[in-house]
């Protein structure tokens, strides 16, 4: 397969071309600093050479976005909104120009777009999507996405929730604080965790691929999501940490703002289930957070 990723040099984009490339796939990657044969540049703004290798391309996947691991000043709400919006917009462009369109178009999303949640289990059918910037955000995104009705380019949504490797995304930061005795829970730690392991990330973007009756959004979540309090425990336990001093909310407020990040980021309560998945035939190598540690540690 010809594959084409958008924004694919961070963390998910470096783990999916190493993948699909192992498994004999032909991949590009579209960046603004190319370095190497296979990556060619784009602004995630405007149309240019790159619209190119679109054409007769089976797969486009786009991960573009600003991080939202920052404080939501105006001007990287601004960026986050712009970033998201923008590079959907030019994507459709260049694939509307297309003669011979990519078969397949995976569009970033995120599993923040449901609210915060404690007991209420959100599918792709029952999900309760709620109102603030982050959800809006999502919001926004998707509706860009899914505006326009190519015929014969499957598109789907990854809502995709806390992805779980070693060589980057919020893992390691994980294992630094709990080996330095900070692995408690945070806040009042009942929120809820949802998460997926980045080789099970990797397996679901393939399978959406390869299942043709596979549209719209779709949950990237593993099936068992646990509080904070019991993730932060089994992290210990796996990393043999015998304590974890806890942080209740105003030090996550104070250490935020030096951490330039917002405590929506480990407050939120992710309460998600990959309903599609699973009723589409998908098995997880790692469905519970244990074996995922016991993998990754």
């Amino acid at each position: 397969m010809k594959i084409i990723i958008a924004a694919g040099t961070g963390f998910l984009g470096k783990n999916l071309e190493k993948y699909f490339t192992e498994k004999g796939n032909e991949v590009y990657i579209l960046t603004r600093n190319p370095k190497r044969k296979n990556e060619i540049h784009w602004d995630a703004k405007t149309l240019g050479e790159w619209e190119n290798l679109l054409e007769n391309s089976d797969v486009l996947i786009n991960l573009a976005g600003k991080s939202v691991d920052c404080r939501y000043t105006e001007k990287n709400k601004k960026e986050i909104y712009s970033s998201r919006i923008e590079s959907t917009r030019v994507l459709q462009q260049a694939v509307d120009q297309c003669v011979n369109k990519p078969k397949v178009w995976l569009n970033a999303s995120s599993a923040t777009i449901y609210t915060h949640s404690e007991t209420q289990l959100n599918t792709e059918e029952n999900g309760i999507i709620g109102d603030d910037f982050s959800m809006n955000i999502c919001k926004s995104w998707e509706k860009e996405f899914f505006t326009i009705k190519n015929e014969n380019v499957r598109k789907v949504a990854l809502r995709t929730s806390i992805v779980l490797g070693n060589n980057g995304g919020a893992f390691p930061k994980l294992k630094l604080i709990t080996k330095l005795g900070l692995g408690g829970k945070q806040g009042r730690g009942n929120q809820n965790v949802s998460w997926i392991h980045i080789d099970d990330f990797c397996k679901a973007i393939e399978h959406i691929i390869d299942n043709e009756n596979i549209f719209g959004v779709i949950n990237i979540t593993a099936p068992n999501p646990l509080s904070n309090e019991e993730f932060m425990r089994k992290l210990r336990k796996e990393m043999k940490i015998p304590f974890g001093l806890n942080a209740p909310v105003w030090q996550l407020e104070i250490a935020s703002i030096f951490l330039k990040t917002e405590t929506e980021l480990l407050l939120k309560s992710r309460n998600v289930y990959p309903e599609k998945l699973i009723k589409n035939g998908f098995e997880f190598s790692y469905p519970n957070i244990e074996s995922a540690f016991r993998n990754l540690i």
